[in-house]
């Protein structure tokens, strides 16, 4: 399934240059690629020593017009004073530039590391944050942007795995009898589209950068209308009761600074897990043909893999069987 004439094994180093240079900068050095599969991401000086993170979009991932909207998203962030990285605009206002047949924004590059989600200093930042994003967030919505859809995005996954070559006779028949059961169990925890407002939709700590107690939120690539649950749930990680209590509180008391939060979106917590397992291996799955994945995912077409991945998911529908986690 690899391919070699894949549209990123052609951005070379140089044509990634030529590419950014063409826009009016010059480089005096290389770009170092960051860690990123789902589109590629370099980090450049200019000649006057700014930093600056370039992101080549996957070509056919997205529309020229959900792409500008994730900008005009960032941009009214930056606008109302939110922690993001707004990308750069040319003369002309744009943001979005088709150079070296692939599409390319430049952002500034936001120092910092990864907040500790046992902090609770960090748990109140990060939840200020989302809240900030979120007040921003609800006062419109996106037009051409995706919205978070249980049914939809669990049936498009299903039929990605199935579609796979590496699952035996007997995981394909697993594979399917769970991701049934799933679908029928997530059905009952669907939500009205007025339940639905503008978020990051990847909200996991890699996309957040600072220090201390100040942290940024980047990498807007997967934002869309969902419930506001669907950015906060991947900072509650804690096994404990208690713990999971404490992040819980910490990243509320944080968000409210700015907007109130439906408790009753807490019930989407593991349904909302469900799905990013599911869709983690859809994804994987669905970028074989792209170099970089088999060098970095080798073990995805391994058996032991999908049996892990069985063993996730059955557990996943004993927790859904349970209810609400903690929530009582």
């Amino acid at each position: 399934m690899q391919s070699v004439t894949h549209p990123f094994a052609t951005l070379s180093p140089a044509r990634v240059v030529a590419a950014i240079e063409s826009l009016g900068f010059w480089l005096p050095g290389e770009p170092f690629a960051l860690n990123s599969y789902e589109n590629r991401v370099f980090l450049l000086y200019d000649d006057e020593g700014q930093r600056w993170v370039a992101k080549f979009y996957r070509p056919e991932r997205w529309s020229d017009e959900q792409i500008q909207e994730e900008h005009a998203f960032l941009a009214e962030l930056r606008g109302e004073g939110v922690a993001v990285a707004a990308p750069w605009r040319d003369e002309a206002g744009r943001s979005l530039h088709h150079v070296e047949g692939f599409r390319l924004a430049l952002f500034p590059h936001l120092l910092g590391q990864a907040p500790e989600l046992e902090n609770p200093a960090h748990l109140f930042a990060l939840g200020e944050l989302i809240g900030a994003v979120h007040a921003v967030g609800e006062r419109g919505e996106f037009r051409h942007r995706v919205r978070l859809d249980l049914d939809g995005m669990v049936r498009e996954a299903q039929a990605r795995v199935l579609a796979a070559p590496w699952l035996e006779r007997r995981q394909r028949q697993a594979y399917e009898r769970i991701s049934d059961a799933l679908h029928d169990e997530l059905a009952a925890y669907a939500w009205s589209p007025r339940q639905t407002i503008r978020t990051q939709g990847d909200c996991h700590i890699g996309n957040l950068l600072g220090r201390d107690d100040n942290f940024a939120l980047v990498d807007f690539d997967d934002c869309l209308m969902a419930p506001a649950v669907q950015d906060v749930w991947m900072f509650l990680t804690a096994e404990h009761e208690a713990e999971w209590q404490m992040q819980l509180s910490e990243v509320l008391e944080g968000y409210e600074q700015h907007r109130e939060f439906d408790r009753r979106e807490l019930g989407l917590v593991e349904p909302l897990r469900t799905l990013r397992l599911m869709r983690h291996s859809a994804w994987l799955v669905s970028r074989w043909d792209d170099p970089a994945f088999p060098l970095a995912f080798p073990w995805v077409t391994d058996t032991g893999y999908w049996d892990r991945h069985l063993r996730e998911l059955e557990q996943q529908r004993m927790v859904l069987g349970q209810g609400p986690r903690w929530l009582a």
